[in-house]
């Protein structure tokens, strides 16, 4: 079955958000810096905070994924989610790296509450937790970085990689019928999203770290870093609901050729 005109835009504009992730080109806007740059100049500490603080925060993260994600009965509004990871950010810029370990899991909610809504909107049962690690998955989606083999992390590398983990997790969660704290399928899975959503949260820290960014400007690199994952999420999520439509194979050699093309 061919795809139609409109299902065939959609799919070209996930392409480009996917393939093309532009957060870094943000915020170097935003500093006047190469913001890539600066984030391998931050010191160790500051590594070893954002490794923590990202682990933490994508714990937290899928604990409100499986628990709490499906009792909301109205998708939420995407602009209050901004709002709210803004003000967050706001706190995060005053405050410097010292709030990264409370600012981040906060921050991590909020943008999964979105990523949740706009899942919902693209036909996602929040039931199925599949489901709810497809919308923790999104945050490995991003992190990839000029230098970083395109093969390596493109979007349906990066599927591939997670692939495994990901059916583990949701039989584990199946079966359970709980999410038990330290289980090691659940282990894997956090490390294997942290690692690749640490790239992302370093250059976050990056352009907060600035003197010249503080408070105001700290809600603004929190805006972007929110309106970033709201479009990897849509482009996921679009893939997602477009392979239930004419199935995998179709879907990703569209894909892959509208890849090519850009």
């Amino acid at each position: 079955m061919e795809m139609t005109p409109d299902d065939l835009s959609s799919l070209g504009r996930a392409v480009h958000s996917l393939e093309h992730p532009g957060l870094a080109a943000r915020l170097t806007n935003m500093v006047g810096k190469p913001i890539e740059l600066m984030g391998h100049m931050l010191p160790a500490f500051a590594s070893e905070a954002v490794a923590t603080a990202t682990s933490k925060g994508l714990e937290v993260a899928l604990k409100v994924a499986l628990r709490t994600m499906q009792q909301s009965p109205h998708a939420g509004s995407q602009v209050l989610h901004k709002a709210l990871a803004t003000a967050s950010g706001a706190a995060g810029g005053a405050f410097g790296l010292a709030t990264l370990p409370i600012e981040l899991p906060v921050s991590t909610i909020i943008i999964l509450r979105s990523i949740a809504d706009i899942a919902r909107s693209e036909g996602e049962d929040l039931s199925d937790p599949e489901t709810a690690l497809s919308c923790v998955q999104v945050f490995a989606l991003g992190g990839r970085t000029g230098s970083v083999d395109a093969s390596e992390s493109g979007y349906f590398a990066v599927r591939g990689m997670l692939a495994k983990t990901v059916t583990e997790a949701a039989r584990f969660i199946a079966e359970r019928g709980v999410v038990e704290q330290g289980a090691p399928v659940l282990i894997r899975f956090i490390t294997q999203v942290a690692a690749r959503f640490g790239a992302v949260v370093t250059q976050k820290v990056a352009a907060q770290a600035l003197p010249i960014v503080g408070a105001l400007g700290g809600a603004a690199v929190n805006y972007a870093f929110i309106e970033h994952f709201q479009e990897m999420a849509k482009g996921h999520f679009t893939v997602r609901r477009l392979e239930r439509a004419y199935g995998k194979d179709t879907v990703r050699a569209e894909y892959e050729r509208m890849a090519q093309q850009l």
